[in-house]
């Protein structure tokens, strides 16, 4: 069988996660790869060794879209203005440089997952397998995780954004079940089903 990805590749990123993953666990606890963007980064390390389209098209369907707007936001906070504080935190001096660094890789994961797709195709049933992960997590966090709480420190609390958009306080303008819908709900439609599209439309697509 002809393998697709490159080994070189293969090894490059196992080695990063290999030094991410202790790191992380070691400042942020295990509860931080509920995180869509952390749990892409363990589905995408399986499927570039297996070379899985399934996990591949996964990963880019849930990641990319969401990504993209960390890039524009990372890039505009570096040019004076902050377009939605998301990427805030990379800008925290209170936290070590080397652990903020490592946070780059939501910068260029999105763009590797579409380098990736190119090599092994598009499995079309990721829409909706990464959709029922999704709603797990959601539920998750919303139900056990911590929720915002401007005293955490490096503790992980409001995981993906299921009490809104800031970590220090809840969101406040509609009840928390509504916001839970909205993010139920708006995330596949908003972000991923684009994503999907585009993919299809551009990447020789697999059938599972």
């Amino acid at each position: 069988m002809i393998k697709k990805i490159p080994l070189s590749l293969k090894i490059i990123y196992t080695v990063f996660m290999a030094v991410l993953m202790p790191v992380y666990l070691s400042n942020y606890g295990l509860t931080n790869f509920l995180y869509f963007c952390d749990m892409a980064l363990i589905l995408t390390l399986f499927g570039m060794w297996l070379e899985s389209s399934m996990l591949i098209s996964m990963c880019a369907v849930g990641i990319v879209g969401v990504q993209m707007l960390w890039v524009i936001d990372f890039i505009s906070t570096l040019a004076g203005y902050s377009l939605t504080g998301m990427t805030a935190y990379m800008f925290n001096s209170s936290t070590p440089l080397f652990l903020r660094s490592l946070s780059m890789f939501h910068g260029w994961l999105p763009f590797l997952l579409i380098y990736l797709v190119a090599k092994v195709g598009y499995n079309r049933s990721a829409f909706i397998l990464w959709t029922g992960l999704a709603w797990v997590l959601i539920l998750v966090c919303f139900s056990i995780m911590p929720p915002p709480n401007s005293n955490a420190g490096l503790t992980p609390v409001n995981i993906n954004y299921v009490w809104g958009l800031k970590d220090a306080e809840a969101q406040t303008w509609m009840s928390p079940y509504a916001w839970l819908a909205l993010m139920t709900f708006g995330l596949p439609t908003i972000f991923y089903a684009p994503v999907h599209v585009l993919l299809k439309k551009y990447f020789l697509v697999i059938k599972s």
